[in-house]
């Protein structure tokens, strides 16, 4: 198999802007695919779902229901391996314990001056609709990752969308971990067709203020159309990392974490970065064992990536391996450096940063606390990973006094004078006609 093997030093222009876009330059390609699926749902509501279902790959219950019955998530339970209920429970406690201590003084309120009283409070938005991708498997932790921060929120109504079987069902993991997050409401539909009834509302699907959770190419695509319509979140697409590396790391260890967004599909990214030709050329001639041990898909995936959006990154210092990593902007950064902690201050942009040996990616995926649904596409730049403040929305208020108005009044009609907005002035104008004069 073909690993790229990537000299920073010697890329073009065009081939390093190529290599910072990965995947997310293809999204835009995609419109005309995605908006005649819109459009349809749309149109047509739940008889669209079910065709697009099966067109993709899903199915529709022979009820034809759409959504999840009650008498489901019992069956799920019961069905489920008490050791994967157990791992769920485990990940579960510290996603919360982690999330809970985010949500801080929901309001609070000061006195600028002697009068003058203003401040914030938060509140839930009114409805938050979850998209939890599935591909080939089932992600539990992805409905935990998004369904317990909405919880702590107190989001009064929220909604999940997921892709069915064949038989039109959804995987029990998915279902268990929805009702420890309190969720009920689970419908069986995927892709961009789910983002679209989220977006407008179909006979059963309700219509959401806002829509979190990764998805691939045509789920991100199909966010961008609609942006405007709904609030989209955080642009989480397909899956991407960077191994930060110097010539102390474990290559084992640093081979084994390559693979791990690597094996989510062939539209992932999966970059080495180091400065150390000798642990490039050491993981690079280890990687093609250990791919061929893992079974279909994920083999191919792995193949399709460290070929294509990923491989290794040789750079000439581990500035340099820093300056490119903020640079890229990942969604997944693992530091496997001699001092991962002096590291951390010089790292500006990246969903999450996992340091040390013995906290690889699979951690933070699952288990640790943090938040695994994370900026993708460069977005880390400017945007956060989810955390409980998705869910909320923040209402500045304000309190004036009589006293107050008077040391504001003089200010405030100087400046709408001066920005000519006459509307502006006379209504503070109006109330310093009831002050007494001084």
């Amino acid at each position: 198999m073909n690993v790229n093997l990537i000299r920073l030093e010697l890329l073009s222009t065009p081939e390093r802007e190529r290599l910072l876009r990965r995947s997310e330059e293809d999204i835009a390609s995609l419109t005309p695919q995605v908006q005649p699926i819109i459009d349809q749902v749309r149109g047509e509501g739940d008889d669209a779902l079910r065709r697009f279902n099966t067109s993709f790959g899903g199915g529709t219950r022979p009820d034809g229901l759409i959504r999840v019955p009650a008498e489901d998530f019992e069956k799920a339970s019961d069905r489920l391996d008490w050791r994967v209920r157990e791992a769920i429970d485990k990940a579960a406690a510290n996603i919360r314990t982690f999330h809970s201590r985010q949500l801080g003084n929901e309001t609070w309120c000061m006195e600028l001056s002697p009068g003058v009283l203003a401040g914030e409070r938060l509140t839930p938005v009114a409805s938050i609709g979850l998209y939890v991708p599935r591909g080939k498997g089932a992600f539990p932790s992805v409905m935990l990752m998004l369904g317990i921060p909405a919880s702590i929120a107190r989001v009064p109504h929220v909604v999940v969308c997921t892709p069915p079987s064949s038989d039109g069902s959804i995987d029990d993991a998915t279902l268990y971990s929805a009702r420890i997050c309190g969720i009920n409401e689970v419908y069986a539909v995927g892709g961009a067709h789910a983002i679209a009834a989220l977006a407008y509302g179909t006979q059963s699907v309700p219509r959401v203020a806002k829509i979190l959770g990764p998805g691939n190419k045509y789920v991100s695509a199909a966010k961008r159309l609609l942006y405007g319509k709904v609030d989209v979140g955080v642009p989480a697409g397909p899956s991407e990392s960077i191994i930060l590396c110097d010539e102390r790391a474990d290559a084992s260890f640093a081979a084994h974490d390559l693979l791990i967004e690597a094996e989510h599909g062939p539209e992932s990214a999966a970059i080495l970065v180091t400065h150390s030709e000798q642990l490039a050329t050491t993981v690079q001639a280890m990687l093609p064992r250990l791919v061929s041990e893992l079974p279909q898909p994920r083999r191919q995936y792995c193949e399709s990536v460290l070929s294509g959006y990923g491989g290794i990154v040789l750079t000439t210092s581990l500035s340099e391996s820093v300056r490119f990593v903020n640079d890229y902007a990942p969604e997944h950064l693992e530091v496997l450096v001699e001092n991962p902690l002096d590291l951390l201050h010089s790292i500006t942009n990246a969903g999450e940063v996992l340091l040390g040996p013995y906290c690889p990616i699979s951690l933070g995926n699952y288990a640790v606390g943090v938040n695994a649904i994370l900026p993708t596409g460069g977005f880390a730049r400017s945007c956060s990973c989810v955390t409980v403040h998705d869910y909320l929305k923040r209402s500045s208020f304000a309190y004036v006094t009589r006293q107050g108005f008077h040391t504001l009044s003089h200010a405030v009609k100087t400046l709408a004078e001066f920005e000519g907005f006459p509307a502006h002035y006379n209504a503070v104008l109006v109330r310093d006609r009831d002050l007494p004069s001084e």
